[in-house]
């Protein structure tokens, strides 16, 4: 087998590794991601436990779930303790994010 096949593979496993790790810090990870707002409407939200949280640290998560109102999959973000409470399953708005991590939550009023 010719050594030159062996490199071209491995360049190519190289470049492979490369556009993966982008796509992943980018699209999940939320590093340089676009910010992208959309309406939705919140189906729920809850609180989840940190276990082994030291006094004087959160001891709790916040998250909720939301449906884009044109069709789309339903997704989570955690949120802060003020948006947990100033929230409620049914609200409408438009949402920021980036990547997987939320931004702001814009309420519209009836």
């Amino acid at each position: 087998m010719p050594i030159w096949i062996i490199v071209v593979l491995c360049l190519l496993f190289l470049l492979a590794l490369a556009y993966f790790c982008y796509n992943y810090r980018r699209h999940i990870l939320g590093l340089d991601a676009p910010e992208k707002k959309i309406e939705v409407q919140i189906l729920d939200k809850q609180t989840n436990r940190i276990i082994g949280a030291q006094p004087g640290e959160e001891d709790e998560e916040y998250w909720f779930y939301v449906q884009p109102l044109t069709g789309g999959p339903k997704r989570e973000f955690m949120i802060g303790i003020h948006y947990y409470h100033a929230l409620n399953p049914g609200d409408i708005g438009t949402m920021t994010y980036r990547g997987q991590q939320f931004v702001h939550f814009a309420l519209k009023r009836q």
